[in-house]
C-alpha cells in the first residue's frame, strides 16, 4: 500500500470515528436519544414568569443533552424582563438547569427606566413598576454617585420624618431634591452635602416660624436659603 493510500484510509478511519460524535454534538442525530426531558428553575422568583423562561430555553433544548447550546440559552432568558442575570446548565442524564437573579429595583430612573439596587439601569417594557419607587435620574455614567446622594439624603431628613421623593442630577452636574412633603430642594452643583447637612440641621426652626408649607427652597447661598411659602407661590 502506498503512502498516499496508507494517509487515505487513515483519514477516512478517523472521519468515520468522529463523525458520528460531531452529529451527536451538533444534533443532527441523538436528540430522541438522549433528550432533555426535565427543565429546573431556581423558585425563589418573584418577578420573572417561570413560563416565559422555558419558552425562551426550548428552542435551545429540542436537539438533546449534547448539542444545546447553553451560551443560546442563557442569552435568551438574559433578555427576559426583570432579568439581571442568568445562567444555565446541564446535569446528566435529561436536566437543563435555570438559575435567574432578579433585578432589584431602588428608584424609578427617567420616565421609561428602573434603576436597580446594584446601580444597574433596565427598561421597564413588560414590566408592572412597583407603586411608591422613588425618582433618581441624572447621566447613566454616574448612576452610583446619584444612589449614593440619595441614601445620604435619606438618611439625613428620616429623623425629621421625610422621605427623598425625587433626587435629580442634570448634565451640568446640579443636583436638586424633592422631600415626601413636596418641597422643592435646589442644591446647587458645588458643596452638595455640606448644603443638604446645613438645611436638614436648620428645617425645623425654619418650618416654626411660619405655618404655612415650605414649597421651595434654594440652598445656592454662602450664608442662608432663598425660601418659597405655600402663600407665595404665583400661580
Amino acid at each position: 500500500m502506498s503512502a498516499l493510500a496508507r494517509i487515505l484510509a487513515w483519514a477516512l478511519a478517523v472521519a468515520l470515528v468522529a463523525l458520528p460524535v460531531v452529529a451527536v454534538l451538533q444534533g443532527w442525530i441523538g436528540a430522541e436519544r438522549w433528550p432533555l426531558r426535565t427543565l429546573r428553575i431556581n423558585d425563589d422568583l418573584r418577578h420573572v414568569d417561570p413560563a416565559l423562561v422555558r419558552e425562551a430555553v426550548l428552542p435551545h433544548a429540542r436537539q438533546g443533552f449534547f448539542a444545546v447550546r447553553l451560551d443560546e440559552a442563557r442569552e435568551a432568558v438574559a433578555r427576559l424582563p426583570w432579568v439581571e442575570q442568568a445562567d444555565v446548565g446541564k446535569r446528566w442524564p435529561d436536566v437543563l438547569e435555570v438559575r435567574v437573579r432578579e433585578h432589584q429595583p431602588l428608584a424609578r430612573w427617567g420616565e421609561d427606566r428602573l434603576l436597580s439596587q446594584q446601580g444597574k439601569v433596565f427598561p421597564v417594557d413588560g414590566i408592572a413598576v412597583p407603586a411608591g419607587l422613588p425618582l433618581l435620574h441624572g447621566p447613566e455614567s454616574r448612576a452610583g454617585d446619584v444612589i449614593e446622594l440619595y441614601h445620604e439624603a435619606r438618611e439625613l431628613f428620616a429623623p425629621l420624618g421625610y422621605g427623598v421623593r425625587a433626587l435629580l442630577l442634570d448634565s451640568r452636574g446640579s443636583w436638586a431634591m424633592v422631600l415626601s412633603n413636596g418641597t422643592e430642594v435646589v442644591i446647587g452643583s458645588h458643596q452638595v452635602r455640606s448644603r443638604m447637612a446645613r438645611f436638614a440641621r436648620l428645617l425645623p426652626q425654619l418650618l416654626a416660624q411660619r405655618p404655612q408649607p415650605l414649597s421651595r427652597a434654594d440652598l445656592r447661598y454662602t450664608n442662608g436659603f432663598a425660601l418659597t411659602w405655600a402663600e407665595e407661590r404665583i400661580t
